[in-house]
Formats: structure tokens, sequence, C-alpha cells
């Protein structure tokens, strides 16, 4: 549950573009490499970080960076973390400034 105004303003920015719900969606389902999420969504590796960023800025995915076996390099791979959003007066009434 959201405890700021900057936290609230933070989630809705992350949940204000529709690349980032379905992200968040595909999410919810499973965890994803970035490379193959990427190419899921058909857009650039790049564009998809600056959506992640935004996301785990909001506090709504984490990230992990493995080395698998084989594999000299790590990737990082994403989940959505668990939460629940409750937005109504007494919450909007409730909140901290910072």
């Amino acid at each position: 549950m959201v405890q700021s105004i900057t936290e609230l303003v933070a989630v809705g920015e992350a949940l204000s573009n529709p690349v980032r719900v379905k992200v968040l969606r595909m999410l919810c389902e499973k965890e994803w490499y970035v490379y193959e999420m990427a190419k899921e969504l058909g857009i650039s590796r790049q564009l998809l970080y600056l959506h992640l960023k935004k996301l785990e800025k909001a506090g709504l995915v984490e990230s992990e960076l493995r080395l698998e076996p084989g594999d000299p390099r790590a990737k990082k791979y994403y989940r959505a973390k668990r939460f629940r959003i409750v937005l109504d007066n007494d919450v909007i009434k409730r909140l901290g400034e910072v």
C-alpha cells in the first residue's frame, strides 16, 4: 500500500503506459529474461529497460542478475513483486508528503 504522495505518483506513472501494464501482466505470470521479453513484446531491449526502470521505481517489479552454466555473461531476470493497490478517499487523506 502506498504511504506517501511520492509513492502514489511513482505507481501512477508506472501504470500510466499500456506497454508497462502489459509488461507487469507478463511478469505476474512468470519471471522473464529481458531479451526474451523484448522479443515477445516486439520492442528493443533499451526501450524495455526504460519501462522496467519505471516499474521497479514504483516497487512493482524486481530484478536479479544470474550466471548460467556455460554462459560467461550474466543475464538479468525480472519478476513482479507482491503488491496490492488500494486507493480511496481515506487513503488519499492519510498520505504523507514524502
